[in-house]
């Protein structure tokens, strides 16, 4: 396979498999969220409701773009993704893998409602600075502002749920005048057919945009595998002709050229320096190459995109270049292009990183079954949590519709974002806002509000240590 001897494809395809496998328990993790409401308040039968939310958990990710899972790509330093030494990047896939399954599963175990996003971005991190720190630069080539962007995402994320549904639910009880609402639901007995319409639309709107975001990190995964690997087939998209990638890349040379003129300060200087160096390493390789670029060329390609994209991205929003609103909207695009799916291939509009920002058809529809399928298995655990165990009152038909709605919003704005955000916090947030609006702080289970904090606060330092000590294990196993 894809040239590797015997213990390489052994080696990839185990990799692929604890992809698979993340993808999977995230699944039953976070996708009981989606379900659980539906399933509490009698609106839907759990066998009818897993159902239809693994169908939506798996259009979510073919209909969701490639935003999110470039976001998880771009964590980590390039170098680290493609080492010349292949056991190094299978030990880094291997570490956040196994550190990611092994915290979803023990915290999926004990019922407590703990972010999987949380978990990857961890895990993710505790590799890179691993890998810095063997470098001899601890903290270095690990993308800070990508990972701030999504640090900042995960820790509003709670309290925006908590927020939103508070006045939802203040709003509704201001409003509404049928008050079998704000009722606990009965044994074997289905709310009112106008509230259960919305329960139902909004446990599948979280189960799309749960599918759209969270689908997209096991994309993101199976790509930081096969990019580690085999970069020579998957550093870039073959899909795309690399003259195609010649338009774009003068449009940026001539930005960067009026840049370069200004009157810039030393770090500024530094990082134009640099991108006008790479982009004429890459015209070379692309205009050398103008049909297919040669495998081993592959990684070299890769890695001048991404330090173009990067070093410029970084002047801009140094805030200290003079640029028009119009042209750096003109040069942002010829560097993102349009970002592609399932269903809109992302060389309608190319772009610069078209070349690096895609994943491969077969993959998108390998995480669309895992999702799916995970989706359909053990999800009472946190059914149970989200409906008794964070109110000292039962999970009542509003509570549980407002919850869904806001957490359906905010996953949906996310995922426009390009922001990895927790499908667990957003809901658990919006069900403790809606049990806290019908009586204030009293209304809460301090136990399991504990557990749930505990699990929160602690989720990003363990992950971090875990999969860095996994990963400087394997690799000095690995020689």
């Amino acid at each position: 396979m894809f040239g590797l001897d015997a213990w390489l494809t052994c080696l990839l395809i185990f990799c692929l498999l604890c992809a698979f496998a993340f993808e999977f328990i995230n699944g039953f993790h976070d996708t009981a969220n989606a379900v659980a409401t539906v399933i509490y308040t009698n609106s839907l039968r759990p066998s009818t409701a897993v159902v239809i939310s693994a169908l939506f958990n798996s259009v979510g990710v073919l209909v969701g773009g490639l935003s999110v899972a470039m976001a998880i790509v771009s964590l980590l330093p390039v170098e680290a993704v493609t080492d010349a030494n292949i056991w190094h990047s299978a030990s880094l896939v291997l570490a956040l893998l196994i550190t990611a399954i092994g915290w979803n599963l023990g915290t999926w175990y004990f019922g407590i409602p703990c972010s999987s996003s949380h978990t990857l971005i961890g895990s993710i991190i505790g590799v890179g600075l691993a890998y810095s720190y063997i470098g001899g630069e601890f903290g270095k080539g690990i993308n800070w502002s990508k990972a701030q962007d999504i640090g900042m995402s995960l820790l509003l994320s709670p309290a925006i749920g908590f927020f939103l549904s508070v006045i939802l639910m203040l709003f509704l009880r201001y409003t509404v005048k049928n008050k079998t609402i704000f009722k606990e639901p009965q044994p074997g007995k289905k709310p009112p057919m106008w509230i259960r319409t919305i329960l139902i639309g909004t446990s599948i709107g979280v189960s799309w945009t749960h599918g759209s975001n969270d689908g997209q990190k096991g994309v993101g995964l199976v790509m930081l595998v096969l990019i580690g690997i085999v970069p020579m087939y998957f550093a870039i998209d073959r899909g795309i002709e690399p003259k195609a990638v010649l338009e774009p890349l003068a449009k940026i040379e001539l930005a960067v050229n009026d840049i370069s003129k200004q009157q810039l300060e030393k770090g500024d200087r530094e990082k134009i320096d640099k991108a006008v160096a790479e982009i004429a390493d890459l015209k070379l390789l692309l205009q050398t190459n103008g049909t297919e670029i040669p495998r081993e060329k592959a990684f070299e390609v890769r890695k001048d995109v991404l330090l173009i994209a990067s070093n410029i991205d970084k002047v801009l929003k140094g805030g200290h270049v003079k640029i028009s609103d119009k042209d750096k909207k003109e040069l942002t695009a010829a560097i993102n292009g349009e970002e592609g799916s399932f269903f809109i291939p992302n060389d309608q509009v190319i772009g610069l990183k078209s070349f690096t920002n895609y994943a491969p058809t077969w993959v998108i529809i390998m995480i669309s079954l895992a999702l799916g399928l995970g989706t359909m298995v053990g999800w009472k655990r946190i059914v149970i949590t989200i409906g008794e165990k964070i109110g000292n009152t039962n999970l009542n038909y509003a509570q549980g519709a407002s919850a869904q709605l806001v957490a359906m919003s905010t996953i949906a704005f996310s995922t426009y974002a390009g922001l990895p955000v927790s499908t667990t916090q957003v809901l658990t947030g919006g069900v403790t806002g809606a049990m806290a609006s019908a009586g204030g702080i009293k209304n809460l289970q301090g136990g399991t509000l504990k557990n749930i904090f505990i699990a929160w606060v602690l989720t990003l330092p363990v992950t971090v240590v875990l999969s860095a000590s996994l990963f400087l294990l394997l690799r000095a196993f690995g020689g």
